[in-house]
């Protein structure tokens, strides 16, 4: 099942294991069981600490295998296959089963091991899915921590007749005790904040004794990482506050542009933002998102920036850097069957809709790249342009064309999501040519028309354009004396992450700059 590099690999971070860790199956006679058997006997020949048997009339799912302690029953479950972008997520698994201490913070961890309820947790996931692995990984950390919380991370392609009754059209998916909990990417912090009922106003409490800072970043993107490396290596008092950590970066597949690293995945890049940020003196804050922006009385004075948990910081000087987030069509039906069929991701939902009819709107290089994605998986893509020809390379556009079951409708503009109440059924459009209305029978609908900024925060605090953006000059100076921004949620053109990292350190130079020649206010 493994080759001999990933064995080599894999057998290096069993090394790090210090408690046996105990690989308890449940096949049945298929082939993918075989898969699963074949897999489990590799892991426990690399590792005197690794013991693998199987118990196949457990009433639990088959092919699965539970990953636990000798003499325990609890810990994470894998139903189906564990590889792809879900291989990281085993090995994680089976090291923290083994004794390995995780990465995260420890205060939350032991908000995690104080659960003093039964949560079980099921997570389904595809394999192409970057999105998958870390709401996977958080929810088998809970299973490891505490034996009061179990975790089934579920195969969606291995368990096609479940996605189907669930009605799963969109991943990771997770389900508490049976019931919808969230769709999308969940960091462990996020997770607990929900289950854990008293954590909004706990961390509301803690944020309000902070002390202010000279610097307090918005946004932890990559504009808002270089901006809080820049600001700390200066030695002033730095706050970077964020919503998740990596932002956008996080729903990034492929990143090829980025100089100097000739190709990574947004996961890894937003994880080494994060390794980087850490190495400085920064005060992060982490699940927080703004709700509004309170200026500094006088010139000198602290701005203050209000949470949606109800806590208050205060700084000398603030930088947003809160980007931007996908564009929605606006349309009846929309918001209704988002996750229901209506999706922004064809890398993670897009085997979802093998065999099926699915539409993809917008022509520029993410809706042609999307609709050539999904060509090579569901049974039919119609890609759907406002304008009168499509915005996308050219050589993208030719790919395109070559493909016999796509087609491209150009002047379409789309008015409604249609459904049955529990998922999409079609789309209905009209033809800007004649203004004759069009539908289009289909499964699935794939959003790429582009991103909004994240600024509403801001109404009434510092200037925007009509789009949203925050005006800012050469400096990233924005309309308010001691504000700056940086980043997708501002004016600058060309929305890249490196431009946003040089964005980022520019404002923080700026608002160090700031600081040094203006007097503090009384």
């Amino acid at each position: 099942m493994l080759d001999t590099n990933l064995k080599t690999q894999l057998k290096a971070y069993l090394e790090k294991l210090t408690k046996p860790v105990e690989l308890i199956a449940t096949l049945d006679d298929g082939a993918k069981s075989a898969e699963i058997r074949s897999l489990l006997t590799d892991i426990a020949s690399l590792s005197e600490k690794v013991s693998f048997r199987e118990e196949n009339d457990r009433p639990v799912r088959k092919p699965s295998f539970l990953i636990t302690n000798p003499g325990s029953q609890s810990g994470p479950r894998f139903a189906g296959s564990p590889m792809g972008h879900e291989f990281t997520s085993l090995v994680l698994a089976l090291l923290q089963t083994g004794g390995h201490p995780s990465k995260e913070s420890q205060s939350l961890l032991e908000q995690v091991v104080a659960l003093d309820t039964d949560l079980h947790f099921e997570t389904y996931y595809s394999l192409s899915c970057h999105n998958c692995p870390d709401v996977v990984q958080a929810l088998n950390l809970m299973a490891v921590l505490n034996p009061r919380i179990s975790h089934t991370a579920i195969d969606g392609g291995m368990f096609q007749n479940e996605i189907t009754e669930r009605n799963v059209m969109g991943v990771p998916a997770v389900f508490l005790n049976g019931k919808e909990f969230g769709q999308g990417r969940l960091s462990l912090a996020e997770i607990v904040g929900k289950v854990d009922t008293n954590a909004e106003k706990r961390a509301a409490e803690e944020l309000n004794k902070r002390e202010a800072y000279e610097v307090l970043i918005v946004g932890s993107g990559p504009a808002g990482a270089a901006a809080a490396i820049y600001s700390a290596r200066k030695g002033i008092r730095t706050g970077l506050m964020g919503e998740r950590f990596g932002g956008q970066v996080l729903d990034t597949v492929d990143i090829e542009n980025y100089i100097s690293v000739q190709k990574t995945e947004g996961a890894k890049l937003a994880g080494s933002l994060r390794a980087h940020v850490d190495d400085y003196d920064v005060d992060v804050i982490d699940t927080q998102s703004a709700i509004k922006l309170i200026p500094a009385a006088k010139e000198g004075g602290l701005h203050a920036i209000e949470t949606a948990s109800g806590a208050v910081l205060k700084s000398r000087s603030i930088i947003i850097a809160t980007g931007a987030r996908w564009r929605n069509m606006g349309v009846p039906g929309e918001e209704q069957y988002r996750t229901k069929g209506v999706t922004y991701c064809p890398h993670c939902d897009g085997p979802l809709f093998k065999g099926k009819r699915t539409a993809v709107i917008g022509g520029g290089n993410s809706g042609v790249e999307a609709a050539i994605d999904l060509a090579g998986l569901v049974e039919h893509v119609t890609l759907l342009e406002f304008a009168s020809e499509m915005r996308a390379d050219k050589v993208l556009q030719d790919k395109l064309r070559s493909l016999k079951n796509v087609d491209v409708i150009l002047n379409a503009q789309t008015t409604e999501v249609k459904g049955d109440g529990s998922k999409v059924t079609g789309l209905s459009y009209i033809d800007r040519n004649n203004q004759t209305s069009h539908e289009i029978a289909l499964s699935g609908i794939f959003v790429q028309i582009g991103l909004l900024p994240n600024t509403t925060f801001l109404e009434g605090a510092v200037e925007r354009n009509k789009m949203g953006e925050i005006i800012i000059d050469a400096k990233c100076e924005t309309s308010l004396k001691g504000v700056f921004a940086a980043g997708d949620c501002t004016t600058v053109p060309y929305k890249q992450i490196i431009i946003a990292s040089g964005e980022g350190a520019k404002a923080s130079l700026s608002a160090f700059d700031y600081l040094i020649r203006t007097q503090p206010a009384e």
